[in-house]
């Protein structure tokens, strides 16, 4: 996905992602394919709420929008890495075509 960078500091990550919310959602696919195509997640140790167990947040090289793949509510860090295909995909603006490329990439790489 060379239209978009992700970010690996946490620091800069949980300052990127204020202000998103839900646009959108990937189906269909597990924890071990998105590692795959995107590495490791952004955020790899469960949320201090327990709503997200896992998040990886990107940077669009061409705006800087912020994108993010986070599971939610699962409340459970083994289901979300062995058995959730739901995946919740956050922003400020429009994310379909984030999505799309998200998707491609992923039936790429796996």
């Amino acid at each position: 996905m060379s239209k978009y960078n992700k970010i690996v500091n946490t620091n800069s990550a949980l300052q990127s992602i204020k202000g998103t919310s839900l646009k959108d959602r990937l189906f269909g696919f597990n924890y071990k394919q998105l590692v795959i195509t995107f590495g490791e997640p952004t955020f790899s140790k469960v949320s201090n709420d327990g709503k997200i167990q896992k998040e990886w947040v990107f940077e669009r090289v061409s705006d800087g929008e912020v994108f993010t793949i986070y599971d939610w509510k699962t409340y459970d860090e083994d289901y979300t890495m062995t058995m959730n295909q739901n995946w919740n995909v956050g922003s400020r603006v429009y994310a379909g075509e984030f999505v799309t490329d998200s998707i491609e990439s992923i039936r790429k790489k796996n």
